[in-house]
């Protein structure tokens, strides 16, 4: 009970008024009646002067209380009624911080009791005798658990001069260390012994490694098993450890010596595959610049290309000298128009298709076919026609000609309704 004054818990008794036990404050001074605060709090239980300790002053109280007559509590109890009833009718007393507190009293405890019981850990047994597992194999074998690793056990004899500071190792990484006398399967039997009971020191373990080669362990694996447990049988075959999962059959090999996860023969494939895509994809740009390259360097030096794929360098005369026109192969086509230059295109698909049916012509290729047919890059053609800015410009915008982009490259058809018979007469 505290002053309603100044809310300090030292006081002392000083009377009764109105039938009920009046106290005097000793830090301000003032008087106030028990009515004042009828619910003590456990922590606030303290000793007055006079030796009363607060606990009595609760029993006064309820004898007093006793006393008051059956109208006087019927008549409290109606009134406490109506304003409960008054809180938990009004609006938004559901929102009200009281109630808030109450809830979050109440939710706590079951959300603790929830995280408890779905926490789980991962558990290594380990038989230290037939197979070393160092701190790189360790964090492997944790990556593949759902569950944090947080119990390691080491069965051995560790007065076994073979084994060598293998203890210490074990030791200083968090392991537990269990010593089984000289003997064969020593460890194998002890491993047995408290894996089969292993619920009963850690009850929240989900997931157990089992770590030895032995084949008798494997009674130990079906047990765990049974036991609603999921269980990895790790086992070492010459440079390759092989890790099991005894729920699924499903195995992950680990390579000892490059301390790395061996990947399964689907993913090989794949990566194989991805390569091969990728290294494709770099020697067809590669083609398609070195193509670029070679047109821009013949539109520049005015390089003259000839049937027999020989290249024969202009020379430009002197100025004094009469100007001679371009001398152009005796098979080179003139073209002077834009129907000539559709009509040749087409010529070319047709010729293609007809030795090839199944070709697949690019846009590239057209136009290296045409230069071998003109003697000039199809650029050159373009802008000396004045078709436009670039040659797969003017076969975007020409009705005779159909594009479909092919990853980097576009493929060249000529349109359903085009024929070649239009052009010869």
């Amino acid at each position: 009970m505290k002053c309603p004054h100044c809310a300090s818990t030292s006081y002392r008794k000083n009377g009764h008024r109105k039938g009920k036990q009046n106290y005097l404050c000793k830090n301000c001074g003032k008087q106030f009646l028990e009515s004042v605060s009828p619910h003590p709090e456990a922590n606030e239980l303290m000793t007055d002067i006079t030796g009363h300790s607060e606990i009595s002053v609760v029993l006064e109280n309820q004898s007093i209380t006793e006393n008051t007559t059956a109208k006087s509590t019927a008549s409290f109890s109606l009134s406490l009624l109506e304003e409960l009833l008054q809180n938990i009718l009004s609006n938004g007393w559901l929102e009200s911080p009281l109630v808030s507190q109450v809830i979050k009293k109440i939710q706590q405890p079951i959300e603790d009791r929830t995280d408890v019981a779905e926490t789980g850990i991962s558990l290594i047994l380990l038989d230290v005798e037939n197979l070393k597992i160092n701190i790189d194999i360790e964090t492997f074998l944790a990556s593949i658990c759902k569950y944090p690793l947080k119990v390691k056990i080491g069965f051995a004899n560790w007065k076994n001069p073979s084994i060598g500071k293998q203890d210490i190792d074990l030791y200083e990484r968090g392991y537990q260390l269990v010593h089984v006398p000289d003997g064969k399967d020593s460890a194998d039997a002890k491993m047995m012994t408290v894996g089969a009971n292993i619920l009963r020191y850690y009850p929240n373990v989900k997931e157990i490694l089992v770590c030895s080669g032995d084949t008798i362990l494997k009674h130990l694996c079906n047990e765990l098993l049974n036991q609603g447990l999921t269980v990895y049988w790790v086992r070492r075959q010459a440079q390759i450890l092989h890790i099991e999962n005894c729920n699924n059959r499903q195995s992950i090999f680990y390579s000892l010596p490059l301390t790395m996860e061996i990947p399964s023969l689907e993913d090989v494939v794949q990566k194989i595959e991805n390569l091969i895509k990728s290294e494709q994809e770099s020697i067809e740009t590669k083609l398609n610049n070195l193509v670029a390259i070679a047109n821009l360097f013949q539109e520049r030096c005015h390089l003259e290309l000839h049937n027999d794929n020989s290249v024969k360098l202009e020379k430009t005369e002197p100025l004094t000298q009469t100007p001679h026109s371009p001398t152009t192969s005796p098979t080179c086509q003139e073209l002077n128009s834009q129907i000539d230059l559709e009509k040749l295109l087409l010529e070319i698909i047709q010729n293609i298709y007809i030795k090839s049916p199944k070709t697949k012509l690019s846009v590239s290729k057209l136009g290296t076919e045409l230069q071998r047919r003109c003697g000039q890059s199809p650029n050159s053609i373009i802008k000396k026609l004045k078709l436009g800015s670039s040659f797969i410009k003017f076969l975007q915008s020409s009705p005779l000609f159909t594009l479909k982009a092919n990853g980097k490259e576009y493929e060249v058809t000529a349109s359903k309704n085009q024929s070649l018979g239009c052009f010869n007469s």
